[in-house]
């Protein structure tokens, strides 16, 4: 394989059917599975299509997964901030090994099980409020995909019951797609004046939530930095909130638009976690998040790749390879998906991964269980999608029952 450029337009593409990749992803993946390709903010990068390429990426530690804010790539491999000042997802190892060791634990199957009861009661009091009065329409986005994972990070961190409007409201500002540059930054210098109160609120008295037992974890082990955890916190309510969010309001739109899929859900709602694998794989909202920067030369795929050079694994891409699925472009919820990259792969797998699917499985079985008539009251093709960030989704789902 040469050193090639695609002509393919400049990356990261955006779509233009809401629920599959780039169509060029399947043209790459067929004739140059890496190839280099223009970025948006300048340069070049290669981008990788296969499964198989990106999983060997992925798990690579030739690479670092820092960007440095607004950035789509690192300059220089060896001008990295230090690591107190780079958040867990981007920190590479030892560090990263250290830190990430701290609050697994956290996250466990049997861990997040115990927070089944809570999140049941959560979407059963969002539902009720859609059925309230009568009502016969909603905007599914801002009436169940929005609140649920605020109200369940809120109680994962141990938000006081008193600050969770505030939160709330911060949430709504960052997921929301008409948000200004101007709004969503002042939201997030507010997120980080209200998790820096937070933590040094656990700190003086800690309680029985993540937050705390995270500090303890730090203060027993001598190696407590508030910047840190606040950090660790940011990243959970990122990852944990705005992705949750997006495959809640999404997922609903894929299903409603594959009645076939639909009805066999409802008519064995046992199916969740295969119907929760496969959306989560036919849709792949964080298609671009896992960019990386070689620090080392390296071979790829047969291809040589230069100390410094930027490579963007496609995970939209090799979750519709027709070399691990069968169909890629069909939603099948019988399918077996767990081979999907959604989640990304590797020391940065996405550690709050359990309970998303925990979330998911809940949301949609009792959705369609308690509004078996669900239908989309507006076009398709005219629903305000988000395509500028790196969490792709949908910020408005009119729906009627």
């Amino acid at each position: 394989m040469t050193d090639t450029e695609a002509g393919t337009g400049v990356f990261p593409l955006g779509r233009s059917c809401p629920f599959d990749p780039p169509k060029e992803y399947a043209v790459l993946r067929a004739e140059q599975p890496i190839t280099r390709a223009p970025l948006r903010t300048g340069g070049h990068t290669w981008v990788l299509t296969s499964h198989e390429l990106v999983r060997q990426l992925l798990a690579d530690s030739r690479l670092t997964a820092y960007r440095p804010p607004g950035a789509l790539r690192v300059q220089d491999p060896d001008q990295l901030p230090p690591p107190e000042k780079i958040p867990l997802v981007a920190l590479d190892p030892p560090e990263h090994t250290v830190h990430r060791r701290m609050v697994t634990n956290e996250f466990t199957v049997k861990r997040i099980r115990g927070m089944r009861p809570f999140i049941q009661q959560v979407v059963d009091e969002c539902v009720d409020a859609m059925l309230a009065d009568g009502r016969r329409s909603a905007d599914l986005f801002t009436a169940l995909a929005v609140p649920v994972p605020s109200q369940v990070i809120c109680e994962l961190l141990g938000v006081p019951y008193a600050d969770r409007e505030r939160f709330l409201h911060i949430a709504d500002v960052l997921v929301d797609g008409v948000s200004t540059e101007q709004e969503v930054a002042s939201a997030i210098g507010e997120l980080r004046e209200f998790l820096a109160e937070l933590v040094a609120a656990k700190a003086q008295a800690p309680e029985q939530d993540l937050l705390s037992r995270l500090i303890v974890r730090y203060q027993e082990a001598d190696a407590y930095n508030p910047e840190q955890v606040i950090s660790t916190a940011q990243v959970l309510l990122n990852a944990g909130h705005e992705t949750t969010t997006s495959m809640i309001g999404l997922g609903t739109l894929a299903l409603l638009d594959n009645p076939d899929q639909l009805a066999a859900f409802k008519a064995d709602p046992s199916l969740a976690p295969q119907l929760v694998e496969e959306l989560l794989r036919f849709l792949t909202i964080a298609d671009t998040v896992s960019f990386r920067t070689a620090t080392a030369d390296l071979e790829i795929g047969g291809v040589s790749v230069q100390r410094g050079d930027a490579i963007l694994p496609l995970s939209a891409a090799a979750n519709r390879d027709p070399a691990v699925y069968e169909n890629p472009d069909t939603l099948d919820i019988r399918r077996s998906a767990r081979k999907h990259i959604a989640f990304g792969y590797g020391i940065h797998q996405c550690l709050g991964q359990n309970l998303a699917r925990m979330e998911l499985e809940i949301v949609f079985t009792t959705l369609f269980a308690r509004i078996p008539g669900l239908r989309l009251d507006a076009p398709l093709d005219g629903l305000p999608y988000k395509s500028d960030g790196m969490i792709y989704g949908v910020t408005k789902v009119p729906v009627a029952w």
